[in-house]
């Protein structure tokens, strides 16, 4: 399994806070704050939610997928380094 692709989208999701770019969704949510990253995420969550109940693998995947990518800028906005919950993951599975 290659989790390299998550390490690229934390570092796009980064250079986008310290280096706006006008047509960036990124900056779009960055920008308008911590109450509009948190309301995306409650919509993405349903999203997914509605998807895994209803809807097939590939829906699903990609929802999720969307409510990952939420979850990595809300993460970056409060400066939270993702690596911080790889360690607790690994903490919890020693």
């Amino acid at each position: 399994m290659n989790f390299e692709i998550i390490e690229k989208l934390i570092n796009i999701i980064k250079d986008r806070k310290t280096n706006p770019k006008e047509s960036s969704y990124t900056n779009t949510l960055l920008s308008a704050g911590e109450n509009k990253i948190i309301k995306k995420l409650g919509e993405e969550f349903a999203e997914f939610l509605k998807a895994y109940l209803t809807e097939p693998e590939k829906r699903v995947v990609s929802e999720f997928a969307d409510l990952f990518y939420h979850f990595l800028v809300a993460f970056e906005y409060k400066d939270i380094d993702f690596a911080n919950v790889l360690k607790e993951l690994e903490s919890r599975h020693k």
